[in-house]
């Protein structure tokens, strides 16, 4: 059964008529790209990096689409230059779910500076961020995004953060590995 929060972004995806969705794949995001790979109605797309995803989500709005872009927190510094140049730029919509890292119970040292770079640096190329932490902030979020990225032709992201999806473990994965070697 899907966590609350990605059943409810699905149903938004569905009501504000979502036809892209583009993902780097990410196991806190799992639940929700299934069901927008199983949704007949969205085109599901992986991609190999993350700034893919600001093309593509340019390209469906100048086709008529909307679209929506999904990765975990360690692929925004990816995206920095693309949406500096084209969205920034173009004035095109962006509608971001990022999952985060370096946050809440990261045991992983090299997530921690990215996740705390994340929001600081969204906000610096003009992102509208949205912090959340439960499943009620992350629905009602998803929904003002979704309103502001494409009413307003805005840049918008929702950070997922830890508390929502857990930390998943680095030292216990670790320590296993050097007792069996």
């Amino acid at each position: 059964m899907p966590d609350a929060w990605t059943a409810e972004a699905h149903r938004l995806f569905k009501e504000f008529n979502i036809k892209t969705v583009g993902y780097v794949p990410d196991a806190g995001l799992t639940d929700l790209i299934n069901s927008c790979e199983a949704d007949n109605d969205i085109n599901a797309v992986v991609m190999t990096t993350e700034e893919e995803g600001i093309g593509l989500s340019a390209g469906a709005w100048l086709g008529g689409d909307k679209s929506a872009v999904l990765m975990q927190s360690s692929g925004v510094g990816n995206t920095v230059n693309a949406i500096a140049s084209i969205i920034t730029s173009c004035q095109f919509p962006l509608f971001m779910i990022v999952t985060m890292r370096g946050q809440y119970g990261e045991s992983n040292p090299w997530q921690i500076p990215m996740g705390q770079a994340v929001a600081p640096v969204l906000k610096s190329l003009g992102v509208h961020v949205f912090e959340v932490e439960t499943d009620k902030e992350a629905a009602e979020a998803i929904e003002a995004g979704l309103k502001m990225a494409f009413v307003s032709n805005a840049a918008v992201a929702v950070l997922i953060g830890q508390k929502l999806i857990g930390a998943k473990s680095f030292i216990a994965d670790v320590a296993e590995e050097v007792t069996h070697v």
